[in-house]
């Protein structure tokens, strides 16, 4: 099994990172020595933040992701060995969210929306997992949710089942790839501080939300990046098919 590169020689993919938690978890893994793939359908919105991280691009750059197109996955991979030489680590960020009672949601909507978010996760996993066991080492973090865990509440069913195949699916490939040297973890947060949160929620439920909280606060997205650098460590080698929680004591286990 090789000897881990050190961060600065390390490269991370983060998909959906241009804008939210995915540009809370980007500067945290540049700041913390990695050069960084911002991988994100909106192009124009990656390359400003690479520019802001790296205007030289020798340590930030940004190239466009649709999760919903498996192909998209491996040209990411490809120009990031092309450009770097080696990818490290993978963060499953990007994710399409709909606010719908499930009543209302048509057979349709639900079938796209998991197909989305599941389904990029897969072929994330896939793609770079088949690199990273090749390779002998990797590091997957997948992005879940509490609505996953509990059902969702202000988000719509087919988000929330979404979320609940994705720790599903870091379970099976933290299985089949934790003796190649590669692990496969996931993050499932509450209500963050975000424009996504409160857009969904609105000024107006916002106090309502908050006091449902145990701790009566929203979570930090910089707390969440946090999390990230520290499972794409070399030292979280023991840290595998683990699901994180950080929700603020709304889910309990």
């Amino acid at each position: 099994m090789p000897t881990p590169l050190p961060n600065d020689k390390q490269s991370a993919v983060v998909t959906g990172g241009s804008g939210g938690v995915g540009a809370a978890i980007v500067r945290a893994l540049h700041r913390a020595g990695y050069r960084t793939i911002i991988a994100d359908i909106d192009e124009a919105a990656a390359t400003a933040l690479a520019h802001k991280l790296d205007a030289s691009g020798q340590t930030a750059l940004a190239f466009r992701l649709d999760i919903s197109k498996p192909e998209d996955f491996r040209d990411v991979l490809k120009q990031t060995i092309e450009h770097w030489g080696s990818v490290e680590v993978l963060v499953n960020n990007a994710a399409v969210t709909r606010a719908q009672p499930v009543l209302e949601i048509e057979t349709s909507e639900f079938n796209e929306i998991l197909a989305t978010n599941a389904g990029g996760t897969f072929s994330g996993c896939k793609f770079f997992g088949s690199y990273f066991k090749e390779r002998g080492y990797g590091r997957i973090i997948n992005m879940a949710s509490l609505a996953g865990q509990h059902g969702g509440t202000a988000t719509g069913a087919h988000y929330a089942a979404s979320k609940g195949a994705i720790l599903t699916l870091t379970k099976v490939f933290a299985r089949d790839l934790g003796g190649f040297g590669v692990t496969v973890n996931a993050i499932s947060p509450g209500p963050l501080d975000t424009p996504m949160v409160r857009a969904i929620v609105g000024e107006v439920g916002l106090d309502a939300a908050i006091a449902a909280i145990p701790v009566r606060k929203l979570g930090d997205p910089g707390f969440i990046a946090d999390m990230v650098v520290m499972l794409a460590s070399r030292r979280s080698a023991f840290v595998n098919g683990a699901c994180w929680d950080a929700n603020g004591g709304l889910f309990m286990r």
